[in-house]
């Protein structure tokens, strides 16, 4: 039986914006091997100057991002959507290991699969030095974006 990763295309606004959420929540998990299984497995990424194939290699890929990038934290938004496919903006803040602090802006474009499982991630980020006191998004490190906190416009990010 076919990997179901709910909701399917073609979507409609109200499932874009779930998938969204849906992909915000696992990548705020920094659980590389359970984030995999979003992905077909034989996704196709590029992530900055990074171009690669596969879950393994996904996994792979996110266990090194999140072991340089420390209290990582995500929000994504729904910027466009056509049947099977999804556009986002976002931001993430972090910091290195020496304590300094970054927050990243980015944009990627997803394809799924009729199942709901990303078969192409193209993903452009760009990274800013912040003060800790310049930080936005504060919630447990150990969970996704609270409903109650603000979204990427809402900061006016």
């Amino acid at each position: 039986m076919s990997e179901m990763h709910p909701p399917l295309p073609p979507f409609t606004r109200e499932t874009a914006v779930e998938k969204v959420r849906a992909a915000e929540d696992g990548w705020n998990t920094r659980n590389p091997k359970r984030l995999s299984l979003a992905y077909t497995i034989d996704s196709k990424w590029r992530n900055r100057a990074e171009i690669f194939e596969g879950r393994d290699r996904i996994v792979e890929f996110l266990t090194r991002k999140w072991e340089r990038e420390l209290d990582y934290r995500l929000i994504k938004e729904l910027w466009a959507f056509t049947d099977n496919r999804i556009a986002v903006r976002f931001a993430y803040e972090y910091h290195d290991d020496s304590g300094n602090w970054f927050r990243a802006y980015g944009n990627e474009n997803w394809e799924f699969d009729g199942n709901g499982l990303m078969l192409h991630r193209h993903a452009s980020i760009n990274d800013r030095p912040i003060k800790e006191s310049q930080r936005k998004f504060h919630w447990d490190r150990n969970g996704p974006r609270p409903a109650h906190h603000p979204d990427l416009s809402d900061l006016g990010l």
